[in-house]
């Protein structure tokens, strides 16, 4: 039994610390809510999650989305997201001054689309 729930334990630790990793929502400053409107200069529909690049205030950003699965069951069309399409962008900036943002939510074509 002791053997079976310390195995139990090892294996959830280990599982649970790619996940934790990769969803550091915490080295986002969510005090510092930037929207601007901005051209797809690339865009990564892929998983874990979409991404794109975007030039804000001069400087070359990335910007990480949702699942493409989430974005897709609350309303982004297929083909919406396109290099060259302007979008409205409502996201939170890295801490650590990486040009990088995490997006809550877009607005393609008129629609918005919830991201978090």
């Amino acid at each position: 039994m002791f053997r079976t729930l310390l195995f139990a334990f090892g294996l959830a630790t280990l599982l649970a610390g790619p996940a934790f990793a990769h969803h550091g929502w915490s080295s986002y400053d969510a005090n510092k809510t930037l929207t601007f409107d901005a051209p797809l200069q690339e865009v990564r529909m892929r998983n874990p999650h979409a991404d794109a690049v975007v030039e804000y205030e001069g400087e070359r950003w990335e910007i990480v989305l949702a699942p493409v699965s989430r974005m897709t069951s609350r309303g982004l069309q297929d083909g919406q997201l396109v290099v060259g399409k302007t979008i409205t962008i409502v996201a939170y900036p890295r801490l650590d001054g990486t040009r990088e943002m995490r997006a809550e939510r877009i607005v393609v074509d008129d629609t918005t689309i919830e991201l978090r």
